[in-house]
């Protein structure tokens, strides 16, 4: 695997994106592929000209025709090698790639306990960064609660002497 000189990371590498970022990218190597694929078909058909007309002028007894359509026969299977290659190469990235999207959808889905706690703060009416209030208020109200249950029991206990 040829490895990005300016960072050193794979392509086929989708650390720090998002399930959607990578998709993305993944999509832009299929196009790719695609692309390439379409490219040799057509040298496919390119070669099957020039081999035609390499014979054509090898039965015409023209040499120098035949020179040419023999060096232009190699150009074009030398291209359709590195289209070939480039092919595989991408194929085997984009496989790559696409065993990385459940651990990158599966990192996503970790929670952050801090990011967590302030969201509940916000959602109970409370800025970020009133953990402390939020605290307070809370242990008023079981101070109130406390205080109410007290009062309820006195007033119990007060109605049971009466009724003795």
């Amino acid at each position: 695997m040829e490895l990005n000189s300016d960072t050193d990371k794979s392509p086929a590498d989708l650390g720090g994106m998002s399930p959607a970022e990578a998709k993305e990218y993944i999509f832009n190597f299929i196009s790719t592929l695609k692309l390439t694929e379409k490219q040799i078909k057509n040298s496919d058909d390119e070669i099957s000209k020039w081999q035609q007309r390499l014979e054509l002028a090898l039965s015409k007894e023209q040499p120098e025709l035949a020179q040419a359509a023999e060096k232009e026969l190699q150009l074009l299977r030398e291209k359709q090698s590195a289209l070939t290659a480039e092919a595989e190469l991408l194929k085997l990235q984009i496989e790559e790639m696409r065993r990385q999207i459940p651990l990158l959808a599966a990192q996503e889905r970790s929670i952050d306990p801090d990011l967590l706690e302030q969201e509940l703060l916000m959602a109970a009416g409370y800025l970020p960064g009133d953990k402390e209030k939020a605290r307070n208020e809370r242990q008023f109200r079981e101070l109130e609660k406390e205080a109410e249950a007290d009062a309820a029991l006195l007033e119990l206990k007060a109605k049971m002497e009466k009724g003795n």
